[in-house]
């Protein structure tokens, strides 16, 4: 069913398989339908015109019912398009999965081969082989299956290639797994959904191939008819009796197009990026829809966010991924934020200067106040030009935010030209003095370096360049040292400590670590599904937290050389964001639920030296309740 949803979204698809199936439909009830023979001539009725008594589309150069011979010729090229795509692709495949499963000699001998097979012009292969077998359509279909082979063998190959060295692979292989069982158990599973998309868009292209050798004489021959035939033997009166050829030509048109059509659809619904809306083109900056009044800015620091709630819209459900956030981060500030993974953290930084995608993502309510001026709903000029320059992000991946194929030098002179133009010579003295200022040794050789030449740490500081690479004033570091080792961590964080206090950078650092938060932060915000539950100092969250989720969160950290103790884990899960419940949104897993907690809105009210969204908070000290 989900295929069938997703493959309904794509309207021209949906059209190109409503069509193909009515074509179908009549091919297969063609035996059934009262239609005339389709070989039986008679020269005194001959070139009788569209909707004429007795032949609706008219007859041909013999007198032959152009219906009859149009639905029986349609049925012969579906079968034989059809059946030459199964065997090419069953061939193909297997050539393609053995080559890239072997490699080494096996490999080279297999596509040396089919590499002289695509050295030829396909259509002139096809000929070369009918001219060999001789004429007649399962030979044309033999022709037709033998030059998509190497189509098949090469897409295949590529696929294999990269999955043959996957660690489920090796595991088979340990497993005591044969040869044809990993095959046949590990590898085809994986390439099925691309055998069926290359069949689905060459199912097309091979009735045309086919219908071309039968226009030649070489493929279907009298007085058997499919489209090809009827079109060679129409156009010696194309001029004077033109609807013979355009019955057969309309008809190809209309199979070739919707299979065309249905192909890309599939192609597109087998994707699993299509599932979560990552195939859909997001809009320049996030779709901003707010019902309810703006908040005006009441000054708290250089960035100030009220109210925020982002949601993603995905069909007739709503997540509510940010409900409703107040955070704020004065100049030469580091403000943590915290929570587990689905809190809505990354989301909330995203949504500070436009870049939740769109759609699905909509702004629906808050705003946020940089220097005094909302930048929700802001013009993409203004948001463009203050990404990067006012406004920087440090994210996770650098592997997958740098560019593999530009040098990391280049990457970082262009970030500066987005914004301010910059000689070559100058461009580079600033990319390489940028990083020195993260402690890249060798700075003036590594300037030179492609992302994959250099480690997970070096990757990461070179992110952090080019987030510094114009000085603003606040970055926005998106779980930054995730992947890292413990070490590694250590160097990016005082580096990023270090020109937070030498620049007055303001940060907005995203984490799951107390550790980091503990390390560079100055205030700490705990987020959960979506909300703040707990804002104050870090020095005072850590020493006593309030919330009972704060506290749970903290007792998972293990501690070394503190003698033994229970290792604690928060029962349960998170909600979901389209369903959250009534009330706190943690009472499913607090050990001081009360039923008061289910009961209406919870606020983020002071207690003491911090906020705190709870009824029942903790009292006690974090070393007391341990």
């Amino acid at each position: 069913m989900a295929f069938l949803t997703l493959l309904a979204r794509n309207r021209l698809a949906l059209a190109g398989g409503v069509l193909m199936s009515v074509v179908v439909l009549l091919a297969v009830l063609t035996p059934v339908l009262p239609l005339a023979d389709p070989d039986v001539t008679n020269t005194s009725n001959r070139f009788q015109p569209i909707l004429s008594e007795g032949a609706l589309l008219g007859t041909d150069h013999l007198g032959r019912d152009l219906l009859s011979r149009l639905m029986w010729g349609t049925r012969l090229s579906l079968a034989v398009g059809f059946a030459a795509a199964i065997v090419a692709a069953t061939l193909g495949a297997a050539i393609g999965i053995i080559a890239g499963f072997y490699g080494g000699r096996t490999d080279n001998i297999i596509m040396r081969g089919v590499d002289m097979l695509m050295a030829f012009p396909y259509i002139l292969l096809a000929l070369a082989i009918v001219a060999a077998l001789g004429p007649g359509l399962f030979n044309a279909l033999i022709a037709v299956a033998a030059v998509n082979v190497p189509f098949f063998a090469r897409n295949i190959r590529g696929i294999t290639v990269g999955i043959a060295h996957k660690e489920f692979v090796d595991a088979a292989r340990l497993a005591g797994l044969s040869n044809t069982r990993i095959i046949l158990s590990e590898i085809l599973p994986n390439v099925i959904p691309v055998i069926v998309i290359a069949m689905s868009t060459t199912i097309g292209w091979m009735i045309l191939e086919t219908a071309g050798l039968s226009f030649l004489g070489l493929g279907s021959q009298p007085p058997q008819a499919d489209l090809g035939s009827m079109l060679g033997e129409a156009r010696s009166a194309l001029i004077t009796n033109p609807h013979t050829s355009i019955v057969p030509g309309v008809m190809i048109l209309i199979i070739v197009m919707s299979i065309n059509l249905l192909g890309d659809g599939v192609r597109d619904a087998l994707d699993p990026r299509l599932k979560s809306g990552a195939l859909s083109r997001p809009m320049a900056t996030t779709q901003v829809d707010r019902k309810g009044p703006v908040p005006e800015p009441t000054g708290k620091g250089l960035l100030e966010v009220q109210g925020l709630e982002t949601q993603f819209h995905v069909k007739d459900r709503v997540y509510r991924a940010v409900g409703g956030v107040d955070l704020h981060v004065e100049k030469g500030e580091c403000l943590g934020i915290i929570g587990e993974s689905g809190s809505g953290k990354s989301v909330t930084a995203l949504s500070l200067m436009g870049l939740v995608a769109s759609p699905p993502g909509v702004i629906t309510g808050g705003a946020v106040h940089y220097d005094g001026k909302d930048l929700i709903g802001a013009p993409y000029r203004q948001l463009r030009d203050m990404r990067g320059r006012n406004v920087a992000y440090i994210f996770q991946d650098p592997l997958a935010t740098l560019h593999p194929l530009y040098r990391v030098g280049d990457q970082l002179i262009e970030a500066i030209r987005s914004h301010r133009p910059i000689g070559k010579a100058e461009g580079r003295a600033k990319a390489v003095e940028l990083l020195r200022a993260v402690r890249i040794p060798n700075s003036e050789q590594r300037v030179t370096d492609y992302p994959h030449e250099m480690s997970g740490g070096m990757r990461q500081r070179v992110g952090i360049a080019m987030a510094l690479a114009n000085d603003p004033d606040i970055i926005i570091a998106d779980e930054p040292t995730t992947a890292l080792d413990v070490t590694v961590q250590a160097q990016v964080l005082t580096i990023l400590d270090d020109l937070r206090r030498s620049r007055g950078l303001a940060i907005v650092f995203i984490t799951h670590d107390f550790g980091v938060v503990a390390q560079l932060c100055d205030r700490v915000a705990v987020m959960y599904a979506g909300r703040i539950v707990e804002e104050g100092s870090t020095k005072d969250i850590l020493h006593a937290p309030r919330h009972p989720y704060t506290a749970r969160l903290m007792a998972c950290v293990p501690e070394l050389g503190g003698g033994k103790r229970r290792l604690e884990a928060i029962a349960g899960l998170p909600p979901v964001v389209d369903k959250l419940p009534e009330g706190c949104a943690f009472a499913d897993r607090c050990l001081k639920v009360q039923p008061e907690c289910r009961r209406g809105e919870i606020p983020l009210d002071w207690q003491g030296d911090r906020k705190v969204r709870c009824l029942y908070p903790e009292q006690g000290t974090r070393e007391a309740a341990e």
